[in-house]
């Protein structure tokens, strides 16, 4: 297996890091990794089938291992089925599947374009970053109506939210670990009150349906609703704001819009995805591709080189919405496979179209630029001009 040294937190590689990808496809199908000391894989085909392979999960075999003072982020951590393998996944995803319904999901499409409407009535005058007026608040504020949180209570939410993703990104600061443990112990007090309330006098949300599925005798523990709800608003509007972001932006450099192809919302997916790297453990002793796997070590499984295969898409560095729909891995795979994903395409579906066709004389104001936060892919400021 052969070696490489990129840094993750680089500038060049944070604004553009798919010439790296190229070359690691090169150099074999699992090339290890210096600066993260485990090896990747960047082929569709390989990081393809190891999200569906059950030697490999999201739990490591050891169990969670971190330093007492990030015990507040972790015992978070704790009850999320993304880091959860069968039985207990099993049984939590299928809780909250009962609950995050397809069919809940489409009801909301007229209210997400209403709201839309709203954000873009609300544009100020001059350049503006895109960002923050329309890409974050737009998921922030429909996860909160799902959820039956107060809509007052918005910014807070994209505050924590902030915070305990940072603990994801490479390269993260002491103070980002400090300011990522309080607001995981803020949220979960609030949600403790919310959900106190919420059994006293239920409502149609979602919270509610997670309590009545715990009350019909399905176990689901008032850490792992707490857990559930921070997960959706955390991996939900996170990605979300990025996709948003980068689709918006392909779209004003290329002069490509909705509706230009059949396929341009999977495009904008596959094309510049939000989430670049996952990883998983070896749940047991194992070979791959000739690399033998101890119990416990981890891979990584590099999301947007796949979706840049060539071996898959022809001229992949091109934005294509009329390019035949393939199997992109922006969503994950196998049993971890984003439970998100209908309401990431709803949102994007909506706002997108409704932005061009309300601001057609959209222009970038400046260039923008990504934002040093891998593994996540977003930029740092969007400022345009209607």
């Amino acid at each position: 297996m052969q070696r490489v040294s990129q840094s993750p937190t680089e500038d060049a590689f944070v604004q553009n890091p798919y010439p790296f990808y190229d070359s690691l496809r090169e150099k074999g199908p699992l090339v290890w990794w210096e600066d993260y000391g485990m090896p990747v894989a960047a082929s569709h085909s390989l990081v393809s089938a190891v999200l569906r392979d059950r030697r490999f999960g999201r739990e490591n075999p050891a169990g969670l291992i971190y330093p007492d003072r990030l015990a507040p982020f972790y015992a978070v951590e704790a009850h999320s089925m993304l880091e959860l393998e069968p039985p207990r996944h099993t049984r939590l995803r299928g809780l909250v599947l009962r609950a995050f319904t397809s069919r809940r999901i489409a009801t909301l499409s007229p209210e997400v374009a209403t709201l839309c409407h709203a954000l873009i009535d609300d544009f100020p005058e001059g350049p503006f970053d895109l960002l923050t007026h329309y890409a974050q608040k737009l998921p922030v504020i429909i996860i909160a109506r799902l959820l039956g949180v107060p809509e007052a209570m918005a910014p807070q939410l994209l505050t924590w939210s902030n915070a305990m993703v940072a603990m994801y990104q490479a390269g993260r600061s002491r103070a980002q670990e400090d300011a990522a443990c309080q607001a995981a112990a803020e949220f979960s007090a609030f949600l403790t009150d919310y959900i106190a309330q919420r059994r006293a006098k239920p409502e149609d949300d979602l919270i509610t349906s997670l309590i009545a599925a715990e009350e019909e005798g399905a176990k689901l523990s008032t850490e792992e609703l707490i857990t559930t709800c921070i997960l959706l608003l955390n991996a939900g509007h996170e990605a979300t704001v990025h996709t948003l972001g980068n689709a918006i932006r392909t779209c004003l450099l290329t002069g490509s819009r909705p509706g230009d192809g059949p396929n341009f919302t999977e495009e904008v997916l596959r094309h510049d995805p939000p989430l670049h790297l996952f990883t998983r453990f070896a749940m047991r002793d194992l070979t791959l591709k000739g690399h033998d796997f101890k119990e416990g070590d981890q891979i990584g499984l590099l999301l947007a080189a796949a979706n840049r295969d060539p071996a898959v898409y022809p001229e992949p560095d091109t934005f294509d919405p009329h390019r035949a729909a393939k199997t992109h891995t922006s969503f994950g795979g196998g049993i971890h496979f984003c439970i998100g994903a209908p309401l990431a395409r709803l949102e994007i579906d909506a706002a997108l179209p409704i932005l061009f066709e309300r601001c057609p004389r959209l222009a970038l104001h400046d260039t923008p630029r990504f934002a040093n936060l891998y593994h996540f892919h977003g930029l740092d400021t969007l400022t345009v001009t209607k």
